[in-house]
């Protein structure tokens, strides 16, 4: 049709087909096998640190990223921006941290190895330490127990030398985890193509699984930190005032918070390593850490139930069940990956209703 003045009147863009976002059942379903199956070949092929890494970058960044109707960024190439540079943070602020950790751990006078020597020399001479009602329960001559640490280290030795092996291989796939999981936030921000029922059903899985990590992660981390607090305040003050040098306390209270990264056996770890290096002064020091300790995580179970139960619905020992299957099939691995992995089956089956 021609205006009034006799020209034709520009075409308008066409609008862009748009694919319905509807999933099938048997589409879910699908995806939900997939994201399985990746899941297992993570542990499988030793990918979980870069899991972990990524999902920890990107859901940070999520978190500190403004939102669409934020005052401060209008444009969305601003936005872009913004996202970006926060992820750059944030990745120079995780690797930071764990190259701080690992020169803590690994250098000095108080590191790592110095506190599992000491441990071992408190075992060794734990006979001539404790009363005499303890050391009735113990084997009159040593050989039973070191035979027990033979077995024990000839079943994990291949674990073992892996770890001291792979480790700059861990480093770099953490490295490769947090640059992929900022990528991600980034591409969040600048992706407008309208997506099919596949990419929707794949992009639902991910939220779950992203939603059961920022539960089960950012939850322990607030419960590890009030574990470590207190810890600190009893090896670092409460025992000095009392006039005891307690050996290792720096280190105790880093390994403290490390290890109370994971759920309910963290603490199993870090009572132990403390009440040993306890023994290495006094039964008596020994018995009131361990006293102490006993208060700190009776504490502790109020706020893990409250934060821990209330944001994936799991009590303690549904957790320690997914932790021992979990380690039997895939060894360390899978103990770090199955509260991340149990929250995650929880959100799918709470998704459909079904508990």
């Amino acid at each position: 049709m021609l205006d009034p003045v006799g020209h034709q009147p520009p075409l308008e863009k066409p609008i862009p087909f748009r694919r319905t976002a509807a999933i099938s059942p048997r589409l879910e379903l699908t995806t939900q096998l997939l994201i399985g199956l990746a899941l297992l070949g993570v542990l499988q092929f030793h990918l979980l640190a870069s899991l972990l890494a990524g999902l920890l970058v990107y859901e940070l960044v999520h978190s500190l990223a403004p939102s669409h109707n934020s005052r401060f960024v209008h444009r969305r190439t601003g936005k872009i921006i913004v996202v970006a540079l926060l992820a750059i943070l944030v990745i120079a602020a995780i690797g930071g941290a764990i190259l701080g950790l690992i020169s803590l751990l690994s250098g000095g006078s108080e590191n790592l190895s110095v506190l599992l020597q000491k441990m071992a020399e408190v075992i060794e001479t734990a006979r001539s330490r404790l009363p005499a009602w303890a050391v009735s329960s113990f084997p009159d001559e040593p050989t039973e127990l070191k035979a027990a640490v033979v077995v024990w280290l000839r079943e994990h030795a291949g674990q073992l030398r892996s770890i001291g092996q792979d480790v700059w291989r861990a480093l770099l796939h953490i490295l490769f985890g947090m640059i992929i999981g900022g990528m991600i936030a980034v591409s969040r921000q600048a992706g407008d193509i309208e997506h099919g029922p596949l990419v929707h059903a794949l992009t639902e899985r991910t939220r779950l699984l992203g939603a059961a990590f920022r539960s089960v992660v950012f939850a322990q981390v607030r419960i590890s930190a009030l574990n470590t607090a207190l810890t600190g305040v009893y090896l670092l003050i409460i025992v000095p005032w009392m006039g005891i040098q307690l050996p290792l306390g720096k280190t105790m209270v880093v390994v403290t918070f490390i290890t109370g990264l994971l759920p309910v056996i963290g603490n199993l770890i870090s009572n132990t390593v403390i009440v040993v290096v306890s023994l290495s002064v006094s039964p008596l020091l020994a018995v009131g850490s361990l006293g102490f300790l006993v208060v700190i995580h009776k504490l502790e179970y109020f706020v893990n139930a409250r934060v821990m139960g209330g944001q994936i619905n799991a009590r303690a020992w549904e957790l320690l069940l997914a932790m021992l299957v979990m380690e039997a099939i895939f060894g360390i691995p899978g103990v770090i990956a199955a509260p991340v992995y149990y929250a995650y089956l929880k959100n799918e089956l709470l998704a459909k209703n079904l508990i």
